[in-house]
């Protein structure tokens, strides 16, 4: 079977580090992934405010890069749900071939935690995190996706993990893309409500199965100093141990997402490597032997992250 994965912009230009998490978790189940550096936006952006025609190229540019493949890999339920209930939308627009490859590959791209227990059929896949651990269902996955528990039951299955429920878990954390930026007075106090379930829950950690949502609500639970950390499901699911080997909260957000998520500002990485792309993914040239990581133009040559 051969495997593509779909970093999404969030992760390659802010959590890099999940989607290594996302290969070592496959490589440990015995399966190699490809990346493909040609690989945009999935246009998620551009459909949800309006701007529909201009995501027709973003989708033909997601066809080009993934149809070939057997099976896609989205560590994000909001960008999976992107692909499989909208693109066909989109394709219309342009008609005929793009219909078509829509067609084709839309129904071959799977949110991680769907291609784990579904696909190859596991739950347990080897990892050990011994801390508390609260799941965070983010909208799109839960209502959707419809990932139902597949997430908690991977979550069950990793050694010395405590889960414990999240108090009012199917409330949104108000995070929704631009509606942050949009309406930041409504945004925050969602997210405000989401941080109180989490303290409520007394979990060491928040998860969830988007690094969007995860943003959002762990610059509120900074602003409070609360002591909890926020990880994607694929970090867990990634981990062999302790909290402390796994990559800290990130720090790089633009300004205005500083003053909606309640984080101080950061200096922005340099400029993109690929069409579409920012610098994320040098972090993860090299890892995957044989794929476009090391090969494509502005890729590093992974040493700093695999050494």
């Amino acid at each position: 079977m051969r495997l593509a994965l779909f970093i999404t912009c969030f992760n390659d230009t802010l959590f890099p580090e999940t989607g290594k998490s996302v290969v070592r978790v496959l490589r440990r189940l015995g399966h190699e992934v490809e990346f493909p550096y040609g690989q945009v936006c999935c246009g998620q952006m551009h459909f949800n405010s309006g701007y529909r025609r201009d995501a027709v190229p973003l989708v033909r540019s997601f066809v080009d890069a993934f149809e070939d493949f057997d099976a896609v890999i989205v560590p994000s339920g909001s960008c999976t749900s992107m692909v499989r209930d909208h693109h066909a939308t989109v394709a219309r627009r342009a008609g005929g071939a793009l219909v078509d490859g829509v067609a084709r590959t839309a129904p071959k791209v799977y949110e991680f935690s769907e291609f784990l227990v579904d696909v190859l059929g596991v739950t347990d896949v080897g990892a050990y995190f011994p801390h508390s651990v609260a799941y965070h269902p983010t909208c799109h996955s839960l209502r959707l996706l419809r990932v139902g528990d597949r997430p908690t039951r991977l979550l069950r299955a990793v050694r010395g993990l405590t889960l414990v429920d999240l108090p009012r878990a199917d409330e949104c954390c108000g995070f929704g893309g631009t509606f942050a930026v949009k309406n930041t007075e409504t945004s925050v106090a969602m997210g405000t409500d989401k941080v109180t379930a989490t303290l409520e829950s007394g979990a060491q950690v928040l998860c969830a199965g988007d690094n969007s949502c995860l943003t959002h609500i762990g610059g509120l639970i900074s602003r409070q100093h609360a002591g909890v950390r926020v990880l994607h499901l694929a970090d867990i699911l990634a981990s062999s141990g302790a909290l402390s080997d796994v990559a800290p909260y990130p720090s790089s957000l633009t300004s205005e997402h500083a003053r909606v998520f309640g984080t101080e500002p950061a200096p922005q990485p340099p400029g993109g490597t690929a069409p579409g792309l920012g610098t994320g993914f040098d972090l993860l040239s090299g890892l995957v032997p044989g794929s476009a990581y090391g090969s494509g133009p502005g890729y590093g040559s992974g040493s700093e992250a695999t050494s």
